[in-house]
């Protein structure tokens, strides 16, 4: 039976969350939503749900997330584990608390945490605020996500609005003095009639702790950081053994592609250094909304005239203010879902026509639409690129397998699309 049965709000963030826990030693199957058909998840030790349900409606990322939470009790699953971004973003009416205050009734449970740290990405909470590459969220860069902006790093005050249950905090203080100061701290908290403590973690070190502190609650929700430090204490606790290949995949071939639909800070540093190695193509989003798919046809066409032994590089990815420029223009749904309608049936055509194997994708929306596009019910899980960025290949289907890297928009180094082919190897 698998240990941990995980629901992420989105599809780059699940892959993150389920790269940390092979990198613990757990083997790791995701699924692209709530299943429809059995699927082989074999012997893995973590399932991983991945939804899309970071910017609905809170009534509907509520009952997608309980769907979630039904499929991975009937597979066996004894903790859960509700995972967001690092940077604790949702809509203005949250997600977060909403989808949380559901999973803890569900599971007839009183407490759980809420800890979106992840210090090897520079995410650290310090006091209860969220600080990104050193500085506070806010004043980041970062906080200008154009569906999803966070523009407060104070995370009790942005969660306690969306919950029902009172917030609390359980500094570094607790973290510092250990695990049994932690689950001190916890039972405190809960006999006061706290639901959810926000956690304090700046380096691995808070998040081992807390994952040995947490190892006993029914849930809890996090960024992808935690399951490093879950997986440490499941195997100090001998019920995960140590697990060599962990991220074994099938070898690669085939063509290789990067699309990318992400307007992060850092996946625009990333495209641009790709385009230094890597020939190009631009599908520029007001142009996008005004020729459709006579563009999309021209950037299938062009991908083909390409050298096959050399990487393509498509993308939709502009400055923020270039893309607020098209959104009052002609609407903020109206530009991302044709952006990733676009993205998506270029991926599919990439696939199904042009014999690419492996392909690299920046984006949680954007690699939504291209999992959806191509039928992928579930991933396996393989190496690294980056910290929270794995290779993965799809459980099942026929012929030679397509390797797939879904990349937060946020997450990876300047060179991740150069440096990423040779994980494969």
């Amino acid at each position: 039976m698998p240990l941990l049965g995980c629901i992420a709000d989105d599809f780059t963030g699940a892959t993150d969350l389920a790269s940390m826990l092979v990198r613990g030693g757990a083997r790791t199957v995701q699924t692209i939503g709530v299943p429809d058909r059995p699927l082989p998840t074999g012997d893995a030790d973590a399932l991983v749900v991945a939804l899309k349900s970071r910017t609905l409606p809170a009534e509907e990322a509520v009952a997608q997330s309980l769907a979630a939470l039904a499929w991975l009790r009937s597979q066996g699953c004894r903790q859960f584990y509700f995972k967001y971004c690092s940077t604790f973003d949702s809509t203005a009416d949250g997600n977060i608390g909403p989808v949380s205050d559901a999973l803890l009734e569900a599971l007839g449970s009183r407490f759980t945490v809420a800890c979106p740290a992840f210090p090897e990405n520079r995410r650290s909470v310090f006091n209860g605020y969220l600080f990104a590459n050193d500085v506070l969220l806010n004043e980041s860069g970062m906080q200008d996500h154009p569906l999803t902006p966070m523009r407060d790093a104070n995370l009790l005050r942005v969660l306690q609005p969306q919950t029902r249950r009172p917030v609390g905090l359980i500094d570094y203080r607790s973290l510092r003095a250990g695990v049994e100061a932690t689950r001190a701290r916890i039972a405190e908290l809960t006999t006061e009639g706290v639901g959810i403590a926000i956690c304090d973690a700046i380096d691995n070190s808070d998040l081992e702790v807390l994952g040995k502190a947490c190892l006993d609650l029914p849930l809890v929700t996090a960024g992808s950081g935690l399951a490093l430090g879950l997986a440490n204490a499941w195997r100090e606790k001998g019920v995960l053994s140590s697990a060599a290949t962990a991220d074994r995949l099938a070898p690669p071939h085939g063509r290789r592609a990067i699309l990318s639909g992400s307007c992060s800070k850092a996946t625009l540093a990333q495209i641009a250094e790709a385009k230094a190695h890597y020939p190009s193509f631009r599908l520029e989003a007001g142009e996008l909304m005004a020729r459709g798919g006579a563009l999309v046809e021209e950037a299938i066409a062009w991908a083909a005239r390409q050298d096959a032994a050399t990487p393509v590089l498509i993308y939709a990815s502009s400055s923020p203010e270039e893309v607020r420029k098209v959104q009052e223009q002609f609407g903020t749904q109206q530009v991302g879902e044709r952006v990733e309608q676009a993205l998506a049936s270029i991926a599919r055509t990439l696939v199904q026509e042009q014999d690419v194997g492996q392909l690299l994708v920046a984006g949680g929306e954007t690699s939504g639409a291209v999992v959806g596009a191509l039928d992928i019910a579930g991933l396996r899980i393989g190496p690294s690129i980056d910290p929270g960025v794995p290779w993965t290949q799809p459980l099942s289907g026929g012929g030679r397998p397509l390797s797939l890297a879904l990349k937060s928009g946020n997450f990876g180094s300047i060179d991740f699309m150069v440096k990423a082919w040779g994980m494969l190897a």
